[in-house]
């Protein structure tokens, strides 16, 4: 580039540092949605040669081929649908309750110490004993119905979401909450500007875990005592050795795992935009 007689450097090319940020998560993003596809072919195809390669008979290993047979089979005649529908009912009813009460009463014990030095030591006693040693007593009490299962997802999911709620509601700031103080703030207004904000980061991580172990919950109720749910399928196949019916069921109890992780993450990155 000359300039009055002057060779000068030609301009370097201006770039935008905060594009290239904004660009570099959605890149990552398309690339983990575009290898999931890929990753789960790869598994397929090795289940696939491990069946064919060992010639293993469908009730001890049954290859890709007749789990979708099986799958199909289930899905036209209602069995499949009719059985997760319960469980997906179980799910939601216990992680509703069992939610509710434990954010009620992990903000109680986050703000007063008294409470929780009182409270404590039996909520942590309670969690030693297996959900497996409870559920048979829950069951008798209850019956084998959809109650005792709903207990079971609550009980289940109660202690994550406590423990959670307590160490956010904790982790605010307290000069945050004089200053909010001193600008005449209501409980209420700290409450929603300040103290909810503040946990909604460790809170979520807790949900991640619970809605995870909803599904677990429900499964151990179902195999205590059911005549209906995916849990009660696993069983059933494993009585009659129908092992292409219980890799059905697990993939189904997969999926209703996956998709109720995926809600909880939509909601954190909605609730979280402020941390982006």
């Amino acid at each position: 580039m000359k300039e009055n007689g002057l060779l000068l450097p030609a301009a370097a090319p201006y770039i935008d540092r905060k594009d290239e940020a904004k660009k570099a998560p959605q890149r990552r993003i398309r690339f983990d949605l575009l290898s999931i596809p890929f990753v789960l072919a790869g598994l397929i195809m090795l289940w696939g040669g491990l069946v064919h390669w060992q010639g293993y008979p469908a009730f001890i290993l049954p290859g890709p081929a007749q789990v979708w047979n099986k799958a199909v089979t289930m899905a036209q005649t209602g069995i499949l649908w009719k059985h997760a529908q319960v469980t997906l009912i179980e799910i939601g009813l216990g992680l509703l309750i069992g939610l509710s009460l434990a954010l009620l009463l992990g903000y109680l014990l986050g703000k007063s110490q008294t409470l929780d030095r009182l409270l404590s030591p039996y909520i942590v006693a309670s969690q030693t004993i297996p959900i497996v040693a409870v559920a048979p007593l829950l069951v008798i009490w209850f019956g084998s119905g959809i109650t005792s299962k709903i207990l079971i997802c609550a009980l289940i999911v109660f202690f994550p979401t406590l423990v959670s709620t307590m160490v956010g509601i904790r982790g605010v700031d307290a000069d945050l909450r004089d200053l909010m103080r001193s600008l005449r703030a209501n409980r209420w207004q700290i409450f929603t500007k300040l103290e909810l904000p503040a946990a909604l980061p460790v809170l979520f991580g807790g949900l991640k875990l619970s809605v995870i172990l909803s599904v677990v919950g429900a499964v151990v109720g179902e195999f205590v005592g059911a005549d209906v749910g995916l849990g009660f399928l696993i069983n059933l196949g494993r009585g009659v050795l129908d092992t292409p019916m219980i890799f059905v069921a697990v993939l189904a109890l997969v999926i209703i795992a996956q998709l109720l992780y995926l809600i909880v993450s939509l909601l954190e990155s909605h609730f979280l935009r402020w941390r982006q």
